[in-house]
């Protein structure tokens, strides 16, 4: 395979290996899937070694339509095997006992369509691969592609980021070597994508998290473990 990006060869020559040697084709492994490009690079990497893989996806009811329907198209495709997770109430039952929460109180909202939800599910697993990257952010500068995470229950998990170096361009030159088609909410200039209410374009093309939340903070927490 011949990549145009320098060090890109070096890069996914590391992270297939990786994955290779953290991979036990066990039901305690899964891959948390937002569907982004990330997300499905490194999908595409695991299920080149475990194509039966958990893919976690957070199903909080609030997704943009393009989001459903790649999603559907995708786990068609691949023939995934798609875990949505889903909060206790659906979004009308949280409107009505809460009123909008994305608006008043977005740490509450995530929290119990996304934090809930997914570390419930990870309590069934010991393998975590995600797609975080540190360029995403500044709360992901110090990400290392291996790391323990602690749920609140107790329960420890082995997460495991194979991009965690890589850069953007990396994974688009990724996904286009591999024939892998994307979310089309990027063709509208879209550079991190989430729930549709809480999702903008970026704020600052400096910062592609930044049309998140519309700025008021940069995570949803279910990356950020109990102290």
């Amino acid at each position: 395979m011949s990549f145009e990006v320098p060090g890109l060869t070096e890069k996914v020559s590391a992270a297939r290996r990786l994955i290779a040697e953290s991979v036990t084709k066990s039901v305690t492994e899964c891959v948390t899937c937002s569907f982004q490009a990330e997300d499905m690079v490194v999908l595409h990497m695991v299920r080149s070694i475990f194509p039966a893989v958990p893919v976690l996806f957070l199903d909080t009811g609030y997704h943009f339509s393009e989001t459903y329907t790649y999603r559907d198209q995708m786990t068609e495709a691949w023939n995934l095997n798609l875990i949505n997770l889903l909060p206790e109430q659906t979004v009308a039952e949280q409107e009505a006992r809460f009123g909008i929460l994305h608006q008043t109180a977005p740490d509450q909202c995530c929290k119990l369509r996304k934090v809930g939800p997914l570390f419930s599910a990870l309590e069934h697993y010991t393998k975590w691969f995600t797609g975080m990257r540190r360029e995403q952010a500044r709360t992901r500068a110090n990400l290392q592609p291996v790391d323990h995470f602690k749920l609140p229950s107790g329960h420890e998990l082995v997460k495991i980021s194979p991009l965690a170096e890589w850069t953007t361009r990396d994974v688009w030159y990724y996904a286009q070597e591999h024939g892998i088609p994307l979310l089309p909410l990027y063709d509208r200039g879209y550079s991190s994508i989430g729930c549709e209410p809480c999702t903008s374009l970026p704020l600052d093309p400096e910062d592609p998290r930044s049309g998140r939340w519309a700025g008021r903070k940069t995570e949803c927490g279910i990356h950020i473990q109990a102290q």
